[in-house]
């Protein structure tokens, strides 16, 4: 008996984690995947009896909805060009702290720090009057230097890139200390023999630092990917989905199906389309990283 309750005693531990989980993860994750096969609405919730099942009538409708197309396409442009500058941009500014001698890089982990835990509404509404077209210190820097406005938020190409450039400036921080912690982890008896050795700044970044930041970039890579995706603030503050829903992301569209038009059960499944989409993404990537440590 002593022995049972033994093999028992870890599971005590971790149920309440557990029980956390299902009730606030994985519980809700059951309940919109049942929504999304039905009609239900803000007038529904009054009267379940009007619910219909409906099958696969929303997810059909959401790939021939023209917005849910180009949310789609915006939230591609997102990630392709967000993702890969969020990391590098972390990486140089954590390589420079790391390595860096001057007193002044200790005030930097700061620095870059603080915009993440700032509060994405106020940096949105700060950044909105930098890119006013009229008064936006951007154009009159532009204007000072005898150069063109630019239509930062009005333009649709240009206000997707005012938008990443928004949303990397918040996404360093986080990032920086995760490669900062990586980086003070490698011993420095691998730099004292490379430097015996004869090798260069270059030869000890390339052959030292980045290969034991492997997984360490691949969990920035994970986490970056998924928080893109789901880029949903930055557009829903500063341009609302606008011009022409040039900026909507999937998250974007959601929210104002969902909570603005109340069509509860077509929010789902676009939901449910994004959640498949981050699922085999982040699927991809561990197989990618597995046949790299393979190799």
């Amino acid at each position: 008996m002593m022995k049972a309750l033994n093999t028992k005693t870890p599971y005590f531990f971790i149920a309440p984690a557990l029980l956390l989980l299902g009730l606030f993860s994985l519980f809700p994750i059951v309940v919109a995947l049942v929504i999304s096969f039905t009609d239900i609405s803000l007038e529904s919730l009054g009267d379940w009896s009007t619910i219909r099942f409906v099958g696969l009538e929303n997810y059909l409708e959401v790939f021939k909805d023209p917005i849910f197309m180009k949310s789609l396409f915006n939230t591609l442009f997102y990630v392709i060009i967000g993702v890969p500058l969020v990391i590098i941009c972390s990486l140089a500014v954590a390589l420079l702290i790391n390595f860096g001698k001057a007193r002044i890089f200790r005030a930097f982990r700061v620095i870059f720090y603080m915009p993440s835990i700032t509060n994405v509404v106020a940096v949105a509404v700060v950044w909105s009057y930098l890119y006013n077209p009229q008064l936006g210190l951007f154009n009159y820097v532009l204007n000072f230097l005898h150069l063109p406005s630019v239509p930062w938020l009005t333009d649709p190409t240009m206000s997707k890139v005012s938008l990443i450039a928004l949303a990397v400036w918040r996404g360093i921080g986080v990032n920086m200390i995760i490669f900062l912690a990586a980086l003070q982890g490698i011993p420095k008896t691998y730099y004292e023999a490379a430097q015996l050795d004869g090798a260069t700044n270059w030869k000890q970044l390339t052959k030292i630092t980045l290969p034991l930041l492997r997984y360490a970039i691949f969990f920035v890579s994970i986490t970056t990917m998924i928080g893109w995706l789901q880029f949903f603030e930055e557009p829903l503050v500063m341009t609302k989905g606008g011009p022409l829903d040039s900026t909507t992301s999937v998250a974007l569209f959601i929210y104002r199906n969902g909570f603005q038009l109340s069509n509860f059960g077509y929010a789902a499944a676009g939901s449910f389309v994004l959640f498949i989409a981050i699922i085999i993404i982040t699927l991809l990537q561990f197989r990618l990283q597995k046949k790299e440590v393979d190799y």
